[in-house]
């Protein structure tokens, strides 16, 4: 069967030109020209990218067999892309290579893939690409600065707000006033993250105290044992401070029978230093006394009491009050031995009818009702560390 038209015509012309026989279109033609009239190129041309040059003596520009020209002897070549789309053949026939009828292109039928030309693109291309994200993804994570999100610290301002230095919008101001220093460098900028537990967070020179320390001042009253605990259910310490989170322990001891200021904390290494002789934190006491007093007791008792247990020196001593023969005696000194300021007096001469200390260290009694706890603040807090060198 042989189809008519013009383009079957010169197909056969060429296909005839370049192999010297003669060659039978390929059945379905008229699909193949309703594809060419709607631009779309057939399988094979979408397969293989050639991009050979058509005219007389060189390659077909779809089919890659040469075409009519003065050596192929054939007939003038009107439509090489037609002809090379119908002739059956992958890529068209080679010089000499009979095509036929559903002729596939094989060893010798046509350019093979990948001779002379690269290979195709798109998957590699996407290869390329998935390996880049990958090596992109896989790269490892820049540690961004605490003040930038990290969740292992807390914001400086809020630190200091919690801790009762004021408002966050105050601590913010005393950031701007560089007033706040971290582990001993001062802190220009706001939003620095602190870990609370290890920094050390100090204003104007004086150590913050973090929530998981606390620190409590304390009037003993009269009759109350210096302990946390009492084996003969006497009245002790410890039942000022029941219901707390954390175990807190006294720093020093006063007599049963002595009033005053007492520390409570959870602060190991602050209770020692501030027991401790070596950093001679002193104490100050009011004492009541009988007189009539020689004006030289001051001095008695700054030069030294010999005592059984060897002398004892007192730092500050004044009269605060006088009446009749009933003294308000004020002794300062920074022993801890045990009755050191009922035993200096008696030995002098002048036996304790009652006695208050009044401070340890910077932090005073003030005007604290009798068997009332309070809070130290941040301030004292401070102001006792920097006492012992913390």
């Amino acid at each position: 069967m042989r189809s008519s038209g013009r383009n079957n015509d010169s197909g056969r012309g060429n296909h005839r030109g370049a192999g010297g026989g003669t060659s039978q279109p390929k059945a379905g033609g008229k699909r193949d020209e309703k594809q060419q009239r709607a631009g779309r190129p057939r399988p094979e041309e979408r397969r293989y990218d050639v991009g050979g040059t058509g005219g007389p003596g060189g390659k077909d520009e779809r089919g890659g067999a040469k075409g009519g020209g003065p050596k192929s002897g054939g007939s003038k070549s009107t439509g090489s892309r037609g002809a090379a789309a119908r002739g059956g053949a992958k890529g068209g026939p080679r010089t000499g290579a009979k095509s036929g009828p559903g002729a596939k292109g094989g060893p010798k039928g046509g350019p093979q893939r990948g001779r002379g030309q690269a290979p195709a693109r798109p998957r590699e291309y996407d290869a390329q690409v998935e390996e880049r994200n990958r090596a992109r993804h896989n790269k490892p994570q820049i540690k961004t600065p605490k003040t930038f999100g990290d969740e292992d610290g807390e914001r400086l301002q809020k630190v200091l707000a919690r801790a009762g230095m004021g408002s966050r919008r105050a601590c913010e101001e005393l950031i701007d006033q560089a007033r706040v220093e971290v582990n001993g460098q001062i802190v220009m900028e706001q939003g620095v993250r602190v870990d609370p537990e290890k920094d050390e967070i100090k204003v104007d020179g004086l150590t913050v105290a973090t929530q998981s320390y606390l620190f409590f001042a304390l009037n003993k009253p009269a009759g109350v044992v210096s302990t946390m605990e009492d084996p003969d259910g006497r009245q002790c310490l410890g039942d000022y401070v029941t219901n707390r989170e954390t175990r807190l322990f006294h720093v020093g001891r006063l007599d049963t029978e002595t009033e005053g200021i007492i520390l409570l904390t959870n602060h190991g290494e602050l209770a020692h230093r501030l027991t401790h002789p070596r950093y001679g934190v002193k104490k100050t006491y009011l004492a009541a006394i009988q007189g009539p007093l020689p004006r030289d007791l001051g001095k008695q008792l700054k030069d030294g009491i010999q005592l059984e247990d060897g002398y004892a020196r007192a730092d500050h001593f004044r009269v605060v009050e006088n009446t009749g023969k009933n003294y308000l005696v004020e002794v300062t000194l920074h022993e801890g031995r045990k009755h050191i300021v009922r035993r200096m007096l008696s030995e002098a001469g002048f036996p304790v009818d009652k006695l208050v200390r009044t401070s340890f260290g910077p932090i005073a009694l003030g005007d604290q009702k009798s068997g009332w706890l309070r809070r130290m603040t941040n301030t004292e807090v401070g102001m006792l560390m920097r006492e012992v060198e913390l």
